[in-house]
């Protein structure tokens, strides 16, 4: 029986964010599953939109017999703890050390991983696999469209293989067609030539979605081009909040010759270079967009929907910040709701006050985010709730959220929910958990870039993306870069990065 080695290891770093991931994080997991050890790995990964889920169902359909080591995520944030990333990788490479004879290895990663030791943490980690498990053995990888993609990992994988939608409801897919992947190698006994293309300009994530162009029309582009000489082919559009060389959008293509894989890179690169200029659009200030969404408001059938982008905690916000909830009272906003505000200390106090009371809270923006601070009002505890339930929605996937102790609060007519975890507003039951109803709102604010369109769009008339202080800017070139690789655009048509005598004596 052919035996695999598997593991998953996902953080998305964004090296700006006021927060790092400690080994508690990924014990918990935010928004993914809580971390399992070898045999409950297999039992976890079932019937969920992960890639690790995908390629188990897909390894058992092949009579396959995994070897599971461990598994694990936390909410993307600042840099992975030092302590976490040894204990959880020290896991993964001695379970792959230990598990006996191995036909191949498979790797659930997210491929946009910095420590506080390291600038490319899955780069290490496949190293570390490489090492163990000797140059013949294949080693196959799934990785989020977000990555950040380095010669390392490139190196030393047989097949990087990444998401193509955004937001990400593929991502069990991805697990299967890395599992297709594998089998190919298996039957075929040969490995495939490698092509790997970084692309000259960072890519602003509010722009990367693939429900809209360029990125819709570039990704079907894409699969026309695999074929049977080009097997695998990815198309990385980056995490551009990671500010070391590899930050940015990158191609990595798979092909029978070296000539094929070559020729499918360079044909998508030229596409997407073709796009630059498509890689824009508006966003508001919190004020124009509370307004413009409330005019709409008066003749829409449904919620209008802001993206609080900037805070955004699957791109390493705290989810705490307070200027769209400023910005929809200051302006009387009515039937609005905004989530989810990460406070445990606020929740606390809703759950020791009780329904109907009402409390004097300094309401999030603890993270010190410059121009945010906490907001001191009076709130009325509407609903509260132990923050257990399923977010049954096309982005999580069914998967059981643990949001602990929360509240719904409301203020005029404005509606929060606060609670004790944070994981990004990707799924409309973030609302319904505290009582509060998405579909009857006229205006729903979500801290999220794009991931909550894959449950909102059904049920939304219009969606607005708005700019409040937050530790994900929506304009990357606002960001205080210090170590890119020269050369690269700070955003679509800009400036190019150049290293100052300082920054290029950090490392």
């Amino acid at each position: 029986m052919t035996r695999i080695a598997v593991g998953g290891f996902l953080h998305e770093t964004n090296t700006f964010a006021p927060t790092k991931a400690t080994y508690d994080d990924f014990v918990h997991g935010g928004g993914w599953p809580a971390m399992a050890h070898g045999p409950d790995v297999v039992k976890v990964m079932r019937k969920i939109n992960v890639g690790l889920a995908g390629f188990v169902e897909a390894a058992e359909a092949n009579g396959w017999e995994l070897v599971p080591t461990i598994s694990c995520g936390a909410s993307p944030s600042a840099h992975v703890t030092k302590d976490a990333y040894e204990r959880i990788v020290a896991e993964m490479v001695g379970g792959i050390a230990a598990a006996g004879p191995l036909d191949a290895v498979y790797l659930d990663l997210h491929g946009a991983m910095v420590t506080e030791h390291l600038d490319d943490g899955e780069g290490e980690i496949l190293a570390r696999v490489r090492k163990v498990i000797g140059k013949e053995l294949p080693l196959v990888v799934s990785l989020d469209l977000h990555a950040n993609v380095t010669p390392e990992m490139v190196e030393h994988a047989d097949a990087l293989i990444a998401y193509r939608t955004y937001p990400h409801v593929d991502m069990a897919d991805t697990g299967r067609a890395s599992a297709r992947h594998l089998a190919l190698m298996l039957k075929t006994k040969q490995r495939f030539a490698k092509a790997f293309r970084q692309l000259p300009f960072l890519i602003p994530i509010s722009w990367q979605c693939t429900n809209d162009q360029p990125t819709k029309g570039i990704y079907e582009k894409l699969a026309a081009v695999q074929s049977d000489a080009v097997p695998t082919l990815s198309f990385a559009p980056g995490f551009p909040a990671a500010d070391f060389r590899d930050c940015g959008p990158s191609i990595f293509a798979y092909g029978k010759t070296q000539a094929d894989a070559d020729a499918a890179a360079d044909k998508l690169v030229a596409l997407i270079e073709g796009h630059e200029d498509d890689f824009d659009g508006r966003i508001f200030t919190p004020d124009e967009g509370v307004l413009h969404a409330m005019e709409l408001a008066r003749t829409a059938s449904k919620p209008i929907i802001i993206a609080d982008t900037q805070d955004n905690p699957g791109a390493g916000g705290d989810s705490d910040t307070t200027g769209m909830l400023r910005a929809l009272v200051r302006n009387k906003a009515t039937r609005a709701a905004h989530g989810v505000i990460y406070d445990p200390q606020s929740a606390r106090a809703a759950h020791a006050a009780g329904v109907g009371a009402t409390v004097t809270l300094a309401l999030g923006g603890k993270s010190g985010i410059p121009g945010d601070a906490p907001y001191k009002e009076a709130f009325v505890v509407e609903r509260l709730s132990d923050g257990q339930f399923v977010a049954p929605g096309p982005y999580y996937g069914g998967r059981d959220m643990d949001m602990g102790p929360s509240a719904c609060l409301r203020i005029g007519d404005v509606r929060v929910v606060v609670s004790s975890h944070k994981a990004q507003l990707a799924d409309q039951s973030m609302y319904r958990y505290v009582g509060i109803e998405p579909t009857e709102q006229s205006i729903l604010v979500n801290k999220s870039s794009v991931h909550f369109r894959a449950d909102f769009e059904p049920i939304a008339e219009r969606l607005l993306i708005c700019a409040a202080p937050g530790a994900m800017p929506a304009d990357t070139a606002s960001l205080p870069w210090t170590r890119l690789r020269p050369g690269i655009r700070i955003k679509p048509n800009g400036s190019p990065f150049v290293p100052t005598a300082k920054s290029s004596s950090t490392g």
